[in-house]
């Protein structure tokens, strides 16, 4: 039940109480009878009139609340089809690529001439880069920068004379990022110093 509600169902239960309350105070002071029964009457149809608004605010609140939960049900539903649709049109972009590795392996010449391969494979890693690029991702290059522990793990320390101590001298496999999250750190080698 909203707050709303809520204040407006204690109003109405203070209401109710306070034409109870004056009805036995009016009864204490022994006006006429017909005086009585004229505003008891009154007071029956006010408290009446009172209960059937308490009832119309909580049947607003069981619908408010019934609304709320098709919407939060209805929201997670298009969340998954929005993540689904993303997915999708990631996966045709590299299922391009995935058909030009296809049509290089196929090719009858690969044999004969391992230059024009090789550009080949060139191309498809260009290509490959590109969609993961425009996906959003992004390679972590550390070397020469100072060990992050955030986006890079140790393996190991080594001396170096032209890098500082602290500082990653080689890159042992890449990490990534997509967006700003850390997906792979970057597996590096340390300088110890000279």
């Amino acid at each position: 039940m909203s707050a709303e509600e809520k204040d407006l169902s204690e109003e109405l239960i203070r209401e109710a109480e306070n034409i109870a309350n004056a009805t036995s105070t009016e009864e204490s002071t022994q006006e006429s009878s017909e005086k009585d029964s004229t505003q008891t009457a009154q007071e029956t149809s006010e408290l009446d009139s009172i209960k059937a608004e308490l009832i119309a605010a909580q049947d607003r609140n069981l619908r408010l609340m019934a609304e709320f939960d098709n919407f939060r049900r209805r929201t997670a539903k298009e969340q998954l089809d929005i993540i689904e649709t993303a997915n999708a049109k990631l996966l045709e972009k590299l299922s391009e690529v995935l058909d030009n590795f296809e049509r290089a392996f196929a090719a009858e010449n690969k044999a004969n001439d391992l230059e024009a391969f090789e550009k080949g494979m060139q191309l498809i890693h260009s290509q490959f880069a590109k969609t993961l690029t425009d996906a959003g991702l992004e390679q972590i290059d550390p070397i020469g920068q100072e060990f992050d522990p955030n986006c890079q793990e140790a393996l190991m320390q080594q001396p170096s004379e032209d890098i500082p101590e602290g500082h990653v001298v080689t890159v042992f496999q890449k990490g990534y990022r997509l967006k700003g999250k850390i997906l792979k750190t970057a597996k590096v080698i340390v300088s110890s110093g000279k």
